[in-house]
């Protein structure tokens, strides 16, 4: 299957260049571009991609709203977008995952890694760049502490074990190592996996992420040092 491809960024030579990388792989096909937020937006409307590069500093509207207006439109929630920037430091990597971003990689990534990255989230999965990861996991530190009377209800339909499920996806714990800590099947843990996506409403397993630290479930250490492996296809799938 081809994996088409729409490429938004507001300088043209960076569009260029892309799309050059992306039509040179075999199973991969450029079926539009776009130098703003809006076109962005119709791009998506119109041809209704596998997956958008997606820029974040656009004009008009940039790449955290269009990638928003996309995933809110119920004709186009399917769309996987992998946002690119310069910035690993970038204050919107938050935002841009809030909005139902898929992953989140830098433009420096190596060809072979940008390409692998766009058949990862097409597959369903969620990928986000180590760097990008710790900054995410530190600006959830910095942050003053919640007042737990103000977090959202949002984790009140779990179940002990769901809310049990999350705290080890926020973790960064694959399925297959989440199924031998509960000592339950890898099987059992996709389904409560995909409770989880259906009662928080998210796009896919890294917005679980965000859920889980946004509404205070997991207290990241400052002094932490591993962090969440990528996502595999075979493991860390939006089941």
């Amino acid at each position: 299957m081809t994996i088409r491809v729409v490429i938004a960024d507001d300088q043209v030579l960076v569009r260029a260049g892309f799309s050059v990388l992306v039509n040179a792989a075999t199973d991969m096909e450029v079926v539009a571009e776009a130098g703003n937020g809006p076109d962005a937006v119709a791009a998506g409307r119109r041809h209704l991609p596998d997956v958008i590069l997606m820029d974040i500093r656009m004009p008009h509207i940039d790449g955290i709203e269009a990638t928003r207006q996309l995933l809110d439109d119920p004709a186009t929630k399917a769309i996987r977008i992998l946002i690119l920037t310069t910035f690993d430091l970038d204050s919107y990597v938050f935002g841009a995952l809030k909005a139902g971003a898929s992953g989140f990689l830098l433009k420096d990534t190596p060809p072979e890694l940008l390409l692998a990255g766009i058949r990862t989230v097409a597959a369903g999965d969620a990928l986000l760049a180590p760097s990008v990861t710790r900054r995410l996991i530190r600006d959830f530190v910095n942050r003053p502490t919640a007042d737990p009377r103000a977090l959202p209800s949002l984790l009140d339909p779990l179940t002990a074990r769901e809310t049990e499920l999350l705290i080890h996806v926020a973790s960064g714990h694959s399925n297959t190592e989440i199924a031998a800590q509960l000592n339950i099947s890898v099987a059992t843990v996709k389904t409560h996996v995909s409770r989880l996506l259906t009662k928080l409403h998210a796009h896919d397993r890294a917005q679980l992420v965000v859920i889980a630290y946004e509404t205070g479930l997991i207290q990241p250490s400052p002094r932490a040092t591993k962090q969440p492996p990528r996502c595999s296809s075979t493991d860390c799938g939006r089941s």
